[in-house]
């Protein structure tokens, strides 16, 4: 049978317009009508007459019955375009189901074609009827919440109020974290979800609460299954470091990446190290750069002018190696001896406490307040850093600081009149953004170039970013890159980020994946959480290890190195009772150590060269320990590893015993370091021992080296016995000769001193007691004392 196409096509396209126009009046509740489609980008509606008689219209199938004009209220908008918006009652509107057409299936009254659109037809309708259900049974289930939680809404609100005070205590320049928490523990006993994922995380770290690893364990799975991003990163974390639970990388996986979506910073780096470092997934550079430029992007839009809070990073092994204070930590005393300085009028221990208490760092927290005090003091002295460091406060504020650009001006151009590269990087800022004087993007140029040509940071980066940007200067990324490279040496956040963005594309330079990653890496653990790696070391110097270690194991997940190495260092030492046995930790250390070295630390590098050494949480095994020893003195030149190479080679244990080549690591660990020279020397002697003994061999008394297997292989015992018997019979032979006895009759006969003191000398050289030198008839009279003493003895006195 022929089909009239013209005419189906027509019947095709007048049921689909019919069936999308009721249906969008279906779900929209709206009564569009479509009049003229020649306008492809919009569609105009237009309201119904006042005058249209009420009734119930039926779409062009008898499908949707909806009511007219009084079941439905409309309002207009006073915008350019009139949008009507109505106001639906599902109530009102009734879902007739689509007549089955399966009876009548004939090729005679309805083609293949329209069936199929019929058929669609029907199992949209079908899914309205659901989801118009589903809107009505959740409407009635809020009504019921509200009718019996009551004042619920108000008491959620009032939570999230304490939570966002609470946000405020601990995002202040000087934290009060004990306040904070209290009232982080105050909302979330309100029930916000954000508080008590806070309150865990406290409980989790040990900080500023004690340890509680259950309470933060429940809170954890509790909040995940509402899809809090925090309690997620929180199980990922427990499931990797096998803290109350077994470990789970697979699990950790899937919890980071959730997190991850989430936007959790915590989790969005802990997956670019996993993906830069391989860390139960497979290598991806793409998959790191992806993690670590959203974080870098989030920190680098919270660096403020003064660059931020400075990350100090201690490694606990290098200050327990140097014996020492190396970690550059002030002690209070130190503070209060230039604290004295500074108010007898100290120009120099001002400025240095003002910047101290400014950019915070070496143990000292940030405190504007105190370091506004101290430049004052200077900046009245004259000091030209002080005059600039204060234009710096007053231009950004702080928390009890009231930003001032008029005063940031004055102190700038002073501190700049006297050639102070800070005072002329600070105008550059002041005209680059027109804050508090007329924008003038030559005078920015002007002050930045002076500023670095004399090295400052600030000037070489903003001059990078003028040039990236072409503001006041022709693009020019080639200078851009110079001048980002100068500010990043010197360690300013924002050059490390504008680099990582041009190698992460290739502008201006050939794309560079992997500098890119390490760039944005960088960046990202200059974040707020870096805070944690001092917490961490307060908490080891107060004999918190556990509480130390739960911090440098969260910073270990985010790739932090040195809070790899410091965990490792715990673990190694037996200061952390967190786990099962001494097995266990092994095999966690040894894993700190192996993350630590593949980012470059030459200690950890070592470290694991004794693990397989000595069979540490792994099996011994000497060539893998000589690989990482090789590692450690090739890459890094570390003396240790040079030292330890040396004696492998000496007993040729992993490799072939060669005495030359045992020499050669022996003199270059020497050479490389100070200390090591004295177990290098007496490491030698005993070298020279054993080349001579080789020599010997060549010799007739090469009998001796051809002995027994059992008695060369106890050489040593059968030394020390040698050297026993012949130190014995040295002190047998030099024992002191008895005096002959007297004759009998009386004292044995003297000859005559004849008053000579050489031969009373040699008599009597046995006496002791006798100075001949004083008294050449002393002796006589001591043996005769000597002769009555027992008689004296016997009378008592």
């Amino acid at each position: 049978m022929r089909v009239n196409w013209k005419y189906f096509t027509l019947l095709c396209l007048f049921i689909a317009n019919a069936a999308s126009a009721d249906l969008d009046a279906a779900l929209d509740g709206s009564k569009k009508q479509a009049q003229n489609k020649k306008d492809t980008e919009s569609e105009k509606y237009q309201e119904r007459p006042e005058h249209t008689p009420t009734y119930q219209r039926k779409s062009a199938e008898g499908l949707i019955e909806i009511p007219e004009k009084d079941d439905v209220n409309y309002k207009h908008s006073n915008s350019d375009h009139d949008v009507v918006t109505e106001k639906i009652d599902f109530d009102t509107i009734k879902l007739v189901q689509i007549t089955d057409f399966s009876k009548e299936k004939d090729s005679k009254k309805v083609p293949d074609v329209l069936y199929d659109i019929l058929e669609n037809q029907k199992r949209m309708i079908q899914k309205i009827v659901n989801e118009i259900g589903e809107i009505e049974s959740n409407q009635e289930q809020e009504q019921t919440g509200d009718t019996e939680l009551g004042g619920r809404g108000e008491e959620a609100s009032e939570a999230y109020q304490i939570y966002e005070r609470a946000m405020g205590v601990l995002n202040k320049t000087k934290v009060d974290r004990i306040l904070g928490h209290k009232l982080m523990v105050e909302a979330a006993a309100k029930g916000n979800s954000l508080a008590r994922s806070h309150v865990a995380w406290a409980h989790l770290l040990g900080n500023p609460v004690p340890l509680d690893i259950e309470a933060a364990k429940q809170t954890f799975l509790d909040l995940s299954e509402e899809g809090l991003p925090d309690a997620q990163m929180g199980l990922g974390f427990m499931y990797a470091a096998g803290i109350g639970f077994n470990v789970s990388q697979a699990k950790a996986l899937v919890y980071y990446t959730m997190a991850a979506s989430g936007e959790n910073s915590w989790a969005q780096m802990a997956l670019g190290y996993r993906y830069w470092a391989g860390v139960g997934v497979p290598n991806s550079c793409e998959m790191a750069l992806d993690y670590y430029r959203k974080v870098a992007t989030k920190v680098a839009s919270q660096v403020t002018f003064s660059g931020g809070s400075a990350v100090h990073r201690i490694r606990l092994l290098d200050e327990v190696d140097n014996s020492g204070p190396s970690s550059g930590i002030l002690d209070n005393d130190l503070i209060d001896y230039y604290q004295l300085l500074a108010d007898k009028g100290d120009v120099q221990a001002q400025v240095g406490l003002g910047q101290l208490y400014y950019q915070g760092g070496r143990g000292i927290p940030l405190d504007h307040q105190r370091a506004l005090q101290y430049f004052s003091q200077a900046a009245n002295a004259g000091n030209a850093v002080a005059m600039a460091f204060l234009g710096k406060i007053y231009l950004e504020g702080s928390d009890n600081i009231k930003a001032d650009n008029e005063t940031a001006f004055k102190f700038f151009k002073k501190a700049a009149d006297l050639g102070n590269p800070v005072g002329q990087s600070g105008l550059g800022i002041m005209y680059l953004h027109g804050k508090g004087v007329r924008k003038d993007t030559l005078k920015a140029l002007k002050y930045f170039a002076k500023a670095a040509d004399q090295g400052w940071v600030d000037g070489q980066l903003q001059l990078g970013n003028m040039y990236y940007s072409g503001i006041g200067v022709q693009r020019d990324f080639k200078l851009a890159i110079k001048y980002f490279s100068l500010a990043s040496q010197s360690g300013h956040v924002l050059a490390f980020y504008n680099l990582g963005q041009m190698h992460a594309i290739g502008l201006g330079m050939i794309r560079s994946c992997p500098t890119a990653v390490e760039l944005f890496k960088n960046v990202a653990e200059r974040g707020k959480w870096a805070d944690r790696l001092m917490s961490g070391y307060q908490d080891y110097r107060s004999y918190r290890f556990e509480e130390s270690f739960m911090q440098y194991a969260l910073l270990s997940e985010m790739g932090y190195e040195v809070a790899q190495s410091n965990a490792g260092f715990l673990l190694d030492r037996e200061e952390v009772n967190l786990f099962k046995n001494r097995g266990e930790e092994l095999v966690r250390a040894l894993q700190y150590w192996g993350r630590a070295a593949a980012q470059g630390y030459s200690a950890a590098q070592v470290k694991l060269g004794d693990y397989h050494y000595y069979g540490m949480g792994t099996l011994i095994d000497y060539e893998m320990a000589a690989s990482h020893y090789r590692m450690a003195s090739e890459q890094q030149n570390n003396a240790q590893a040079m030292f330890n190479l040396g004696y492998m080679h000496e007993q040729g244990l992993g490799m072939k015993k060669d005495i030359h080549l045992a020499k050669r690591c022996y003199d270059l660990a020497a050479d490389s370091s100070v200390d090591a020279k004295v177990p290098v020397t007496l490491a030698l002697i005993k070298l020279q021992l054993l080349f001579k003994l080789e020599s010997l061999k060549e010799t007739p008394l090469k009998i001796i080296f051809n002995l027994d297997e059992n008695i060369a292989s106890n050489w040593d015992l059968y030394l020390i016995t040698v050297i026993t018997i012949l130190f014995g019979a040295a002190l047998y032979f030099r024992r002191p000769v008895a005096p002959a006895p007297p004759p009998p009759g009386g004292h044995p006969r003297q000859p005559e001193m004849n008053n000579d003191p050489v031969i009373a000398a040699d008599y009597h050289e046995d006496a002791p007691e006798v100075n001949a030198a004083e008294n050449p008839h002393a002796r006589a009279n001591a043996n005769d004392e000597q002769n009555a003493e027992p008689a004296l003895n016997g009378n008592g006195d």
